[in-house]
């Protein structure tokens, strides 16, 4: 199934910032206005939270699903997120700890390689490289555990972009049980593709004492060898992941505001001739990116809604509720239904009302959209509205 052309006007941010809500679906509904003549193409990314395609979750037990649900759409890998989802993590996290995984873990080959740092606490004791670069979306951070070598090392890396380069961090380690690893940092430097040399790192290690010291516990590492958790000396926890969850790497782009064209079309190359049905778009959506393609006007574009949600029921009736202002709701409901055998949709909107404080007055929506669904296994979906002329 081909994907729509790519926007030749660029990427259209629709909420700067971003609002993405921690626990709510996602979703790009069609203009409840009506069938704008210059609405022709709209692509958008929507996310649902109910369940993971098959194929990932494979990879992973039902509690770690749990964990990975409650990580999804925390930005900065724990700098931005609710008290009430970070419980849900915590809870997640405890959860796992207490059913264990591989016992000793730092004698198991599964926990070397290359970590992906998913989410970490982020206590006033953090070292500065973890409070100036995990935080950001933009950077990928990564730990790589090699202990089953000649030089015993634990390496933190920052990449900052294939273009720009990366900050390594390394410390020799030193397995103390079949928790506990020990490590010293001691060397670190920047690699920056512009430059042929590299930059060492500001803070001499050497002059540092104690403070370079520390360790880590793996109070947790999966029998598969994708999930590891694991807490440090100055009480801080991370999660970890070898095979990065593909709805936390979306999100991130999103968050960050960069690659997620990218991102889509990973997952659409991916697509193995999925069969999209009315049940997996049941369910509250939430608009959280949408492209805007050549000869949009900001208007169409901005029909799709700042705070723009969708809601669609087993029978088929759907409800669209765009916020753009304070104080200011459009409303539209209508009916979906399925074209044939293949992954395109038929709305058909037919009422509408704008709300102003405490006084609703009629609006005309009606109208008739096709959806394709690019992009649909339980875990995201990536839609193409095309607007009936």
């Amino acid at each position: 199934m081909a994907a729509a052309p790519a926007a030749a006007g660029g990427l259209m941010q629709l909420q700067p910032p971003l609002c993405v809500s921690p626990r709510a679906s996602a979703s790009c509904a069609p203009s409840i206005w009506g069938a704008l003549p210059q609405l022709r193409r709209r692509r958008a990314l929507a996310r649902a939270a109910s369940s993971v395609a098959a194929g990932e979750a494979e990879a992973y037990t039902e509690p770690e699903l749990v964990l990975l649900e409650a990580l999804l759409g925390i930005q900065g890998r724990g700098r931005a997120v609710a008290p009430r989802q970070l419980q849900e993590v915590e809870s997640a996290v405890q959860a796992l700890e207490t059913q264990g995984g591989i016992p000793d873990p730092t004698s198991s080959s599964l926990i070397e390689g290359s970590w992906r740092l998913i989410f970490t606490t982020r206590p006033g004791t953090a070292s500065p490289i973890q409070r100036t670069f995990v935080g950001v979306d933009s950077f990928r951070i990564f730990q790589e555990v090699y202990l089953r070598t000649d030089d015993p090392r634990v390496v933190n890396v920052v990449k900052f972009s294939e273009s720009v380069g990366d900050l390594k961090v390394e410390a020799e380690a030193t397995i103390k049980d079949g928790k506990r690893i020990l490590f010293r940092f001691d060397r670190a430097a920047f690699a920056f593709k512009f430059l042929p040399f590299k930059v060492p790192y500001p803070v001499p290690f050497r002059l540092l004492g104690d403070e370079a010291n520390g360790w880590l516990d793996t109070t947790y590492l999966s029998h598969t060898g994708n999930i590891r958790i694991s807490r440090g000396n100055k009480g801080t926890t991370f999660v970890l992941q070898k095979s990065a969850d593909p709805r936390q790497i979306l999100l991130s782009a999103i968050s960050a505001r960069t690659g997620v064209e990218e991102v889509i079309n990973d997952f659409i190359s991916s697509q193995n001739g999925t069969k999209a049905d009315l049940s997996i778009l049941v369910g509250e959506w939430q608009l959280l990116w949408c492209s805007q393609t050549e000869g949009e006007s900001w208007s169409s574009v901005a029909s799709a809604g700042l705070k723009d949600f969708q809601i669609i029921r087993e029978d088929g009736k759907l409800k669209n509720s765009a916020s753009p202002f304070p104080g200011l709701t459009l409303n539209a409901t209508g009916n979906i239904c399925k074209n044939g055998s293949g992954n395109t949709f038929t709305m058909s909107m037919k009422e509408g009302a704008v709300k102003v404080g405490g006084l609703q007055f009629p609006l005309d929506a009606q109208g008739e959209f096709v959806m394709e669904i690019l992009y649909g296994i339980h875990v995201f979906l990536k839609l193409k509205y095309e607007a009936y002329t």
